[in-house]
């Protein structure tokens, strides 16, 4: 008999008996002096006002009400086993749960990094959670998610830190004016002005995204009165119909070298550089997932920024044309 498990002496001893037919062959078994077996077999036996154990015989054998009990103190010993053998499981990450909390942008730009972690940890069951830019850091201390990834303005020696939070920045992104196959600037290396950015017919997220607000705040800072022809709250949509279509929109460099059919173009002044930021609580537990999981976003951001966007034709499914994943030059099939 094995005592991984913290379960009551008294029902320890009982099950003994049981195995051993004998308080003497128990008591020599568990270790302890036969009065103190007995003493506990006897207070048990008082609490529950009933016989247990026949003690008649050669041999010492369980009643009825014995029989009954101690099937429900075995089921009870295997419960806590399994307990303790789950909470190893968790420690050594091969089962376990994980909150993540995001937004569209950073589904976008940080979708690999949970297939990683699926593939290095699949026994941990991944719940991601959409919720607006401002929503993350609350949820995370709150306890409601785990870890959030938020799209935000990198960090500066006057930013305040929460008490309740802690924030680790994974890498910078540049904004830049996104065009498809369709537009006129489709392929432009110039820079755009200020001004000319403000001519453009925009195709944007609706001001409860950050990355919205960023716009505003770009435009607002330059003076501009952007010309926005369509607004949605689906990023999918937005992209598509850049992609098909002859507006324009602003989005984060990578996801625009990530997606067939769209060209980068930059804007002078530069638009605001964001951080792609993991959030996770400072104080109180966290838990093996969490852990592993922050440790390996921040091993992916480092891998990510050492990596050099391969130059590579391939079909664009929306229209007649080849895209690069780095450049993109429209060449007739």
């Amino acid at each position: 008999m094995h005592h991984r498990v913290i379960f009551p002496r008294s029902l320890q001893y009982l099950l003994a008996i049981a195995e051993y037919g004998s308080f003497t062959r128990a008591a020599e078994a568990l270790h302890v002096s036969q009065p103190s077996l007995s003493q506990q077999i006897k207070q048990l036996e008082e609490s529950l006002n009933s016989t247990l154990l026949d003690r008649a015989g050669r041999t010492v054998r369980l009643t009825d009400a014995g029989e009954i009990y101690l099937r429900h103190a075995r089921r009870a010993w295997g419960e806590l086993d399994a307990g303790t053998r789950a909470i190893h499981d968790v420690q050594d990450l091969s089962r376990g749960s994980l909150r993540v909390g995001w937004n569209p942008i950073t589904d976008y730009l940080a979708c690999s990094l949970l297939v990683k972690f699926n593939s290095l940890y699949p026994g941990i069951t991944v719940t991601t959670l959409e919720m607006p830019q401002d929503a993350i850091e609350t949820a995370v201390a709150e306890d409601r998610i785990d870890v959030g990834i938020a799209f935000s303005r990198p960090p500066t020696p006057d930013t305040r830190q929460s008490r309740e939070v802690e924030t680790e920045m994974l890498f910078e992104e540049t904004l830049c004016l996104a065009v498809g196959n369709a537009h006129t600037r489709a392929g432009q290396k110039k820079k755009l002005s200020a001004q000319e950015l403000g001519r453009e017919s925009l195709v944007l997220l609706n001001s409860e995204f950050a990355l919205r607000r960023h716009v505003d705040w770009y435009c607002l800072e330059h003076r501009i009165a952007p010309r926005i022809a369509i607004e949605t709250d689906s990023l999918s949509v937005l992209i598509e119909m850049i992609q098909v279509g002859p507006l324009a929109t602003v989005l984060p460099s990578s996801i625009v070298r990530s997606q067939c059919g769209l060209y980068s173009i930059g804007v002078s002044p530069g638009l605001p550089r964001k951080a792609i930021t993991v959030i996770y609580r400072k104080d109180g537990y966290k838990s093996p997932a969490c852990l592993a999981f922050t440790a390996l976003a921040s091993e992916w951001a480092a891998r990510r920024a050492e990596e050099i966007p391969v130059r590579r034709l391939r079909p664009c499914p929306l229209s007649e044309t080849y895209c690069h994943n780095e450049e993109q030059v429209p060449t007739k099939a």
